[in-house]
């Protein structure tokens, strides 16, 4: 037996095609079986990489009587969070009005025409954990829609109201100007709130908190605070140590469930690790410690290895199960180790914190449980030798895991998430030096250019998912403008003018079609199916928010082109917002980063010339977060406006530094480009 989810593409929805429930996917034609049927709406939205979704299924929508109640008094929806954000936000942000709290599963009750009334995460099957079971639920709702109808619309009329309100929004025209007190501020909260033990910030469950530290690594390199160094430091280093990194495989699990980044929630997400991979790039060209180079070449080649597709594209996330056991495929016993690695076994058992009775459920997670000199000083060796074994060791066990049943993928490609890791890809390839990580990006970018556009009306309007050949669904402002953030950083690794006109165009698109008047951007376009409300998202969550993407990707066209459109527009969504940005600097910090760039005069330098090898390694020698790079090898034809009117002076590559409406003196030579730099 199969429902209408048998036709959709993504996997998420795919893996409940077979539930005796009888699901539909979010559209018309299922809105208007509710309103004609007088039933109301069950939504169920979660993503293929949860455990909690598994469970729900399993329990409850494998249960033939659990099913026989939807289907007796309810539509019931399932959703995609990955693939329609949009929905994802409007009732995440109910249930958190209503509950107090949210997560995934999602699970909330709509009238027909879509408003809320009542919701919750995951339901038992029976009644435990001081909640009621599910079916008590589906039984309570369908008697008060019956018995209770009129309180239940009224009650569903105000949460939509409330929904439409937004508390960060202020009117642009009436807010202060740009302000580095704000940046200030947000600096002495994140401070405030930084554990000192463990690093990072909060308790358990423990999340990375990628756009944090950009901002603390930016505001380093204004100020060379040790300070701040120190939390950036303790952070990276601790992360990267703990069982929340694959120690054999590369890249991050999705969180830590204890506060000292040991157990994981073992799932992979693409977006943690493009923006993990970042991080850890800036960490190095800042610090030159080669352990974060490791770390973001171990990032980068397991998303090389695990999570591309053959033609380009980048999968979205790798599940924390395998076998029916979260973190199966992960976890190692001691007797294990000892027979794949056999001689080696001791010093690998005591560098990676391995035990009889394990660290968790019996098995144990690798994570680095002592320092290199500690663990050569108990083997009577040198730190040269343990780094040799311990790398030895790793390449064996890897080798071992990989014949195990692999956790299930999500092979759907999602245009922001692509354009999130194209951009580390490309960062990456410039820094290292890595032609083979340029290649990645070049064939990616090629990918969601041809595929990931409105194939028959205009060639400027993206889509949201791809699988299977299929690229469907209306992209939201997140997909503009972290396409546009990965094309732009593209540009300045290859200076292939096509990948700036390419993102030049996504923003332009954003500017008509997705502008709200009173300042920022809404996330769905104005063509748009219409919703309970047009959401607005403005917080920055485990991935940036769509408005704090589209104000950096602004500025950064603003200071290559000098049109007021791009920095006049990325002012007015910075001044509505800029109240909140240092009252919840962590739920902003993509903002800051953004606020950062537009105070931090950013530096405009245009180089021209085929020679101009010397000159661009002195460019990007460092980490400057505050600029754009500009590069022209001859005389063709130019897209971009700060390159017009330059031209090689002395006959020899030249290089033009521009900052706060002034243009220094051109200059041939690197040591003198440094000195303006």
């Amino acid at each position: 037996m199969a429902n209408e989810l048998i036709h959709e593409t993504s996997p998420y929805l795919l893996q409940h095609a077979h539930n005796p429930v009888d699901w539909h996917a979010w559209n018309r034609d299922a809105l208007d079986k509710a309103m004609r049927e007088d039933k109301p709406i069950f939504l169920s939205i979660g993503y293929a990489a949860c455990h909690w979704c598994h469970v729900m299924e399993h329990e409850s929508f494998e249960d033939e009587e659990t099913a026989a109640l939807l289907n007796r008094d309810f539509i019931s929806i399932k959703v995609d969070r990955e693939e329609r954000p949009d929905l994802d936000s409007i009732y995440m942000n109910a249930v958190v009005a209503l509950t107090g709290s949210g997560g995934w599963p999602m699970s909330v009750f709509l009238t027909a025409n879509g408003k809320p009334f009542y919701g919750g995460t995951y339901f038992p099957n029976t009644r435990r954990y001081g909640m009621p079971s599910f079916k008590d639920v589906l039984n309570s709702v369908a008697d008060a829609w019956k018995n209770r109808r009129e309180q239940i619309v009224n009650g569903s009329a105000r949460i939509a109201d409330a929904l439409a309100q937004n508390d960060f929004i202020r009117d642009s025209t009436d807010s202060a100007p740009l302000a580095r007190e704000t940046l200030d501020r947000a600096l002495i909260g994140i401070q405030r709130g930084f554990d000192w033990t463990n690093g990072g910030w909060s308790g358990a469950p423990k999340f990375p908190q990628p756009m944090t530290l950009e901002f603390l690594i930016r505001t380093y390199t204004h100020h060379r605070d040790e300070f701040i160094l120190k939390m950036i430091r303790a952070t990276l280093t601790k992360m990267a140590r703990g069982g929340m990194y694959d120690q054999l495989g590369g890249g991050f699990h999705r969180y830590s469930t204890d506060d000292h980044w040991l157990v994981p929630h073992f799932e992979k997400m693409l977006y943690d690790n493009a923006q993990l991979a970042r991080v850890y790039l800036h960490a190095w060209q800042v610090t030159r410690d080669d352990f974060y180079r490791r770390v973001t070449e171990e990032t980068l080649d397991y998303v090389a290895r695990e999570m591309t597709h053959a033609r380009g594209g980048f999968f979205s996330t790798q599940d924390a199960d395998s076998e029916g056991h979260e973190g199966k495929f992960f976890v190692w016993s001691a007797e294990e180790i000892r027979s794949i690695l056999e001689t080696d076994a001791k010093l690998f058992l005591d560098a990676y914190g391995v035990s009889e009775n394990g660290n968790f459920e019996g098995q144990n997670i690798l994570f680095a449980a002592q320092e290199l000199d500690v663990t050569a000083a108990l083997h009577k060796t040198t730190i040269a030798a343990v780094e040799q074994s311990l790398a030895v060791a790793r390449q064996k066990l890897f080798a071992a895991r990989e014949k195990r049943i692999k956790p299930a993928r999500d092979e759907k490609i999602l245009t922001a998430w692509n354009g999130m890791m194209l951009a580390a890809f490309a960062e990456a390839a410039r820094v290292f030096k890595r032609d083979d990580y340029r290649a990645i990006a070049e064939r990616n970018a090629e990918f969601l250019i041809h595929e990931m556009r409105e194939k028959h009306e205009n060639q400027n309007k993206l889509l949201r998912s791809w699988k299977d050949g299929v690229a469907k669904l209306n992209a939201y402002l997140e997909d503009y403008a972290s396409l546009a953030e990965g094309l732009l950083a593209l540009y300045e690794t290859t200076f292939d003018e096509k990948y700036f006109i390419a993102a030049r165009e996504l923003a332009d698109t954003m500017l008509a079609r997705f502008a709200d008047p009173r300042g920022g951007f809404f996330d769905t376009s104005d063509d748009h199916e219409q919703l309970v409300t047009r959401p607005k998202d403005l917080q920055d969550n485990a991935t940036p928010s769509g408005n704090a993407m589209a104000v950096t990707i602004l500025l950064k066209l603003a200071a290559y082109t000098s049109d007021a459109r791009y920095a006049d527009a990325a002012d007015r969504a910075l001044r509505a917002i800029q109240p909140a940005l240092a009252q919840h600097p962590t739920a902003f910090a993509q903002w800051l980063c953004a606020l950062d760039f537009a105070l931090g005069a950013p530096k405009e330098i245009a180089i021209v010339g085929d020679d101009a090898q010397e000159l661009l390694e002195t460019v990007f020698a460092d980490y400057r977060p505050n600029q754009v790079v500009a590069w022209a090898r001859g005389e063709e034809s130019r897209a971009i406006p700060l390159l017009e009117g330059r031209a090689r002076v002395t006959n020899r590559a030249t290089a033009y530094v521009c900052q706060n409406f002034a243009c220094k003196l051109p200059v041939n030579d690197a040591a003198a480009l440094a000195g303006l730099l």
